[in-house]
């Protein structure tokens, strides 16, 4: 997963005009418009994401998953990449991607849905008045809040993901690639309902902790940059631009950069250890799996701290495309193509 915000001035009630007649005023925007915008716009952009990122991402899962009682069977990104397109080509990197693309348009519509949902709370909490923007700390509070119920919806999806991306083998011979409609009934048969939801701490976790870094991180390179752009101006007698106005595209592309690179290395631990837990047999009774804090022992104990970024790089590396893109096309779409 790797999991995209808005300008931090998008709550802004529209400015007070004076009076003029109806047949010029725009329709006013209704909260349900705002709602409407988040869900598809949100599931465009991560549509694209997700298809920029797929192929490190199956490198990450299967880097993430290696067996703790067995010698490691990839020495780095590198060697799973060759192993991988060897074994099954460049498109067996794509294995599994059908119920990903799901997931990410629910998981970035659901983040601007409930970051949206976290700004109205605050304003009407009285922290910071209706006719200016929110604080940087605030943006970094509705981030987590947006990450923590969205992980309830990604976690049966990343599920079917995870055990999809890492071939299971038998005898020293690898199965045959799974599908999502047979993983989920296996899912469903061996450990009802209950079972979708197997890993959901490391999913909590990575999400409310990441997405406060990956809302806030964004909010406060962009905020830097209009001060920078202000002081630029001001030093070369140019008119500043106006708040509303979008960024120059590289600056709007290195604000959505680093929001990806802050939400793939600061919890990178919580998502390995759920990688871990979410690649397990399906066959395997629920009692048979490790909870969060067992699978977490096993990984240290085999392995170190190292063990629990084992993959990050690679997932750093591929959230620099992907999460600018993902800020840019929504960004985009919002501004120009408004519901009315």
């Amino acid at each position: 997963m790797e999991p995209a915000a808005r300008e931090a001035d998008v709550l802004k009630p529209l400015p007070q005009t004076p009076s003029a007649p109806a047949t010029h005023m725009a329709r006013p925007r209704t909260a349900a418009m705002e709602a409407v915008e988040d869900i598809a716009y949100g599931s465009i952009a991560g549509v694209v994401g997700k298809y920029i990122e797929y192929p490190f991402d199956t490198v990450k899962v299967r880097l993430q998953s290696q067996p703790d009682h067995l010698p490691l069977r990839y020495r780095g990104p590198l060697d799973c990449f060759a192993q991988s397109i060897r074994s099954d080509g460049f498109l067996g990197l794509y294995r599994g991607i059908s119920a990903p693309l799901v997931g990410a348009a629910l998981e970035n519509s659901s983040l601007f849905f409930w970051e949206r949902l976290g700004r109205a709370a605050i304003y009407a909490s009285g922290y910071a008045p209706r006719d200016q923007p929110l604080p940087l700390s605030a943006l970094w509070m509705t981030g987590a809040f947006s990450g923590a119920m969205t992980s309830f919806i990604l976690t049966p999806v990343e599920l079917v993901k995870c055990k999809i991306q890492v071939p299971e083998t038998e005898g020293g011979v690898v199965r045959a690639p799974l599908r999502p409609i047979p993983v989920i009934k296996d899912i469903w048969r061996h450990q009802g309902l209950r079972g979708f939801w197997h890993g959901q701490l490391g999913t909590f976790l990575r999400e409310s902790g990441g997405c406060a870094a990956w809302f806030g991180s964004k909010e406060t390179v962009t905020q830097l940059f209009r001060e920078w752009n202000e002081r630029s101006a001001a030093a070369s007698s140019r008119p500043a631009a106006n708040d509303d106005d979008p960024l120059p595209l590289w600056q709007q592309a290195v604000a959505g950069a680093s929001a990806g690179m802050s939400y793939n290395f600061l919890f990178f631990p919580a998502d390995t250890v759920k990688s871990r837990m979410q690649t397990t047999p399906i066959g395997e009774s629920p009692g048979q799996h490790r909870t969060f804090a067992a699978e977490a022992r096993a990984l240290w104990r085999q392995a170190g701290l190292k063990g629990f970024y084992r993959g990050c790089g690679i997932t750093v590396l591929r959230s620099v495309p992907s999460s600018a893109f993902i800020f840019m096309v929504y960004d985009g779409l919002k501004k120009h193509l408004p519901m009315q």
